[in-house]
């Protein structure tokens, strides 16, 4: 069980242990018994079978929404009641969400690169920092705040290391000409958060750039320009902060 467990995680995959912590008078498992929910339904092992089962499936899928454990009781004596059986005792189960590491997708690896990918992975993020310049994306491997590192073009990189739909990018490059070789790209992956550094200016001038390559209104619009949550950020430590609220205010729904 805890093998697979370690598996899934390592394969970017979320699910929930549910584990018997406590019974009482008739149950189908005793305490220790453990079962893996998978995020599609699926489970490994088994905590009793039946309607119980099925209940614990559909509260590990709440468990895995809002990514917090949760220890329930469910009350096996009077299906008329609404309860999942008739064994005649009670269980605790204790729901467990185990959920891989949020991908951050850095783009551009300078002072402030280096400083957001040093920030994000204190909290938890996993890093994956792109450069087109090595030297440069040398430094940020040196200090180990890349997860995975990543140079060359922009298409290549991303073909190498996709981006899901729950990853978060923030792009903080040097210039107007690289944003539109690598926006492109960029707004072609399902990222839930694209955030560009820039001044409002520098956006206009890239958002026309990149209207006259094609890119139509509703992709322009994901793009938050410029990033970060306003603290009067001046240094590339407090402006990454300052990303890196945006990033997690906008995972949290904010």
């Amino acid at each position: 069980m805890i093998p697979e467990l370690a598996a899934a995680i390592e394969r970017g995959e979320s699910v929930v242990l549910a584990t018997v912590v406590q019974s009482r008078r008739s149950v189908p498992r005793r305490p220790g018994a453990k079962m893996l929910i998978y995020s599609d339904g699926r489970i490994l092992g088994t905590i009793g079978g039946g309607e119980m089962e099925h209940r614990v499936k559909l509260d590990a899928a709440e468990v895995l929404l809002d990514g917090k454990p949760r220890l329930s009781n469910y009350s096996l004596v009077d299906p008329s009641e609404g309860d999942p059986g008739v064994c005649g005792g009670e269980v605790d189960i204790y729901l467990e969400p185990y959920m891989p590491q949020t991908p951050l997708y850095v783009i551009g690896a300078g002072h402030v690169g280096h400083a957001v990918s040093d920030l994000a992975q204190w909290l938890g993020f996993k890093t994956m920092v792109w450069d087109d310049r090595s030297e440069v994306l040398e430094t940020v491997v040196e200090a180990e705040h890349a997860d995975v590192a990543m140079s060359g073009a922009i298409a290549n990189a991303i073909e190498q290391h996709p981006v899901s739909a729950d990853a978060s990018i923030v792009v903080v490059t040097r210039n107007v000409a690289l944003d539109l070789e690598i926006l492109p790209h960029l707004l072609a992956t399902p990222a839930r958060y694209i955030g560009l550094m820039g001044s409002l200016r520098r956006w206009e001038k890239t958002r026309t750039g990149l209207a006259k390559m094609g890119i139509g209104d509703d992709d322009l619009d994901r793009v938050q320009a410029p990033i970060g949550v306003e603290i009067h950020a001046e240094t590339p430590a407090e402006i990454a902060v300052s990303i890196m609220a945006a990033v997690i205010g906008n995972r949290r729904g904010t």
